[in-house]
């Protein structure tokens, strides 16, 4: 009996390790094998040079070129609103009008005392003639006419006060008063602008002071129109800097026709600047963004251990420029028509083999338009 279980342990000692030895031998072939991972599919583009028109951003705001809110010079009742909320008037249309009740009265009866006063004067006039009177008589029957017309004036005067009428020609906005309401001096009526044309208002670092000057074209737009840039011109540089933020105002016209930009509207301005210069330039997707610095890859024949020639990435470093859109340019690093990996850079090192598969390219435009998601 116990012969024959050292005989059945002699055997399944031998079966494992016959097994043993076979795994080892596997082991040292698999690891004797020269393993080459397979390539990378990335897509590329071409480094190419461009002449780069250089922009100043900034932020602004529209401003009217003639915009006022009226207010009442004198007190009394709202008696009439002759334009309405958002109504195009010119320049002398009556707007609103106070009750003027009391002064048209008033002025009725200096009329009707300048009438008398113009009789008696003509009397005295007759008599002095004849010299059947004195000279007093005479200038006081003159004054008293031009003490009436004096009279007449002022309450014309008062009654003007009362009737608010457009300064210059705009679009009125909404209302702040009602028909009825008694009104102090002083106090808000309604707001009138002239949008056409119409300012926008910004600053820039007092830095690019040497970079702005009058007649500059500048590019602005705003949230509700952002697929419609609007054109204009610098028009007016402050003469003076900002003590507490360094900042330096400037001021742009732009037509207004259809009076789509209004008074207040957040804007984004771009200045375009005078001088030009050329630059390479790759997508901003083809950068990869380390703390030790930024570089791409760019593909070319590159040669293993063995000599063999593959197509592989080299890690180039590089300096950033300016961004414009997609498009990043580069100062340093990258010439004019390398071919650099404009998508997978993020599982890319240095000497690895690639596959380049263009089918489909990340946006590279310099005037993207993303969808608003």
């Amino acid at each position: 009996m116990f012969k024959k279980f050292l005989i059945v342990l002699g055997g399944f000692l031998l079966v494992v390790l016959a097994l043993g030895a076979t795994k080892a031998a596997q082991f040292k072939a698999m690891a004797s094998m020269n393993h080459v991972p397979p390539p990378t599919a990335v897509t590329t583009l071409e480094a190419r040079a461009v002449d780069w028109h250089n922009y100043l951003k900034a932020i602004g705001t529209l401003a009217p070129v003639q915009g006022a809110m009226l207010s009442a010079d004198a007190d009394g009742i709202v008696a009439q609103i002759a334009a309405e909320s958002g109504t195009a008037v010119k320049v002398g249309d009556l707007l609103l009008e106070l009750d003027t009740s009391v002064e048209a009265a008033q002025l009725a009866a200096a009329e009707a005392r300048l009438g008398l006063a113009r009789v008696n004067f003509g009397r005295a006039k007759e008599l002095w003639d004849r010299q059947a009177t004195s000279k007093s008589e005479y200038d006081v029957a003159e004054a008293t006419i031009k003490q009436t017309e004096a009279e007449m004036n002022a309450i014309k005067a008062q009654i003007a006060k009362k009737q608010v009428r457009a300064p210059f020609a705009g679009r009125v906005g909404i209302r702040q008063v009602n028909v009825g309401q008694f009104v102090g001096r002083g106090q808000a009526l309604l707001p009138l602008q002239k949008l056409d044309p119409i300012y926008v208002n910004f600053s820039v670092p007092q830095r690019q002071l040497p970079a702005l000057t009058l007649g500059q074209k500048v590019d602005v737009i705003v949230d509700a129109f952002e697929s419609t840039p609007f054109q204009g011109e610098i028009t007016a540089i402050n003469s003076e800097v900002d003590p507490a933020t360094r900042n330096l105002s400037a001021q742009a016209t732009l037509a207004n026709p259809r009076e789509l930009l209004r008074a207040g509207m957040f804007a984004q301005v771009q200045v375009e600047l005078t001088n030009t210069h050329s630059v390479v330039v790759v997508p901003a997707t083809a950068i990869a963004y380390a703390s030790y610095g930024n570089s791409v890859f760019i593909v070319e024949k590159l040669k293993d251990k063995e000599g063999h020639e593959y197509l592989g990435v080299r890690q180039q470093f590089v300096k950033l420029g300016a961004t414009l859109g997609d498009l990043i340019a580069i100062t340093e690093g990258v010439k004019a028509g390398e071919q650099v990996v404009s998508s997978g850079v993020f599982k890319l090192r240095n000497a690895v083999p690639v596959q380049v598969n263009n089918t489909v390219q990340p946006a590279s435009s310099a005037a993207p338009k993303p969808a608003n998601t």
